[in-house]
């Protein structure tokens, strides 16, 4: 099985922000089959995932490094919401962010990198998007050196 992580650097770790059940059991499907074991938070909408990130700070007031994949569309707090949050917190602003969802609406995709989001990805068909989603963050996650 494989840890995203180098020994001198923290591993990272996965936050899924997605209402739809579904999708959720298909990314974590998804990273089995890959053989990710990287720890998993799941959030199911912005206001639970701000909550998870706010626990994890550690005491020298950093966080370890996430990669999150954000859905648009969720009750309470939706995904350009959660991102505006985000990118104005000094905490959180530099965190790795892919949307995943279905709207492949050009408003959306406009106002999601707009708020510097890393990459976005329409679900377009499940099965083979997370799977592609998920190795493509695989690949990244062991490749990129992301701040502590």
């Amino acid at each position: 099985m494989t840890s995203l992580n180098n020994d001198r650097f923290k591993a990272v770790e996965f936050m899924i922000v997605d209402d739809d059940e579904v999708s959720v059991m298909a990314i974590q499907r998804s990273m089995k089959q890959l053989n990710l074991v990287n720890s998993v938070l799941v959030a199911k909408n912005g206001v639970m995932a701000l909550e998870l990130l706010r626990s994890s700070i550690g005491p020298d007031n950093k966080l370890p490094p996430f990669i999150i994949t954000l859905d648009l569309s969720m009750p309470k707090m939706g995904g350009l919401e959660f991102l505006d949050e985000i990118r104005n917190d000094p905490i959180f602003n530099k965190l790795v962010i892919f949307v995943l969802t279905t709207s492949d609406a050009p408003a959306d995709i406009s106002s999601a990198y707009e708020k510097n989001i890393a990459g976005y990805i329409v679900k377009d068909n499940p099965t083979n998007t997370f799977r592609d989603a998920l190795s493509m963050l695989r690949d990244y996650a062991q490749l990129v050196v992301l701040p502590a």
